[in-house]
């Protein structure tokens, strides 16, 4: 967040006379690009990767991360694009706070393992992890529904808001 409020820090800065009336657009052009394209790929993991039985351990653009498959709080499905189409990464959390973005499908299949697990779990009282409902469409747990009206709603949001923020930030810099 602090990232893509940068604009908003150069415009007070801009009315004060410290920095010139244009470094809200750059300062957003920047918060831009580093906002939608490289935050979302801080938790995904990388090689090399370590699986168990119990945990799913990847290098990521952040460090090593490793999540616990016995006690997975929530996941959901992140979608991004870019010129070489769809790109989608189950993020992960569980108990202790742990996101990882799996990518792979050796992770996927550990991951659809540890869901069916929970599932088969929440017969004897035990809660199992919130999934989303595409999420749970692109590990392959529900029939083939809605995938495509999460990618429509994905791209709309994410040129929206792109939108709006370049829209503000070029306001803020006086264009």
């Amino acid at each position: 967040m602090t990232v893509l409020l940068l604009p908003f820090g150069g415009y007070a800065l801009a009315r004060a006379g410290i920095v010139p009336e244009g470094a809200p657009v750059v300062l957003g052009l920047l918060s831009a690009i580093v906002g939608f394209v490289l935050l979302p790929a801080l938790c995904e993991e990388r090689a090399p990767y370590r699986h168990s039985s119990t945990h799913l351990t990847a290098r990521t653009l952040t460090g090593e991360r490793s999540l616990d498959l016995n006690r997975i709080a929530s996941i959901h499905l992140l979608t991004t694009f870019s010129y070489g189409g769809v790109h989608r990464a189950l993020v992960a959390r569980d108990a202790h706070g742990v996101r990882l973005g799996i990518t792979t499908e050796r992770s996927r299949r550990k991951l659809r393992r540890a869901i069916e697990k929970a599932d088969a779990n929440v017969v004897r009282g035990i809660s199992g992890p919130r999934l989303s409902r595409a999420a749970r469409v692109h590990l392959g747990l529900a029939p083939d529904q809605g995938l495509g009206i999460h990618t429509v709603l994905a791209f709309l949001l994410l040129t929206t808001s792109a939108s709006l923020y370049a829209t503000v930030a070029f306001r803020l810099g006086g264009l």
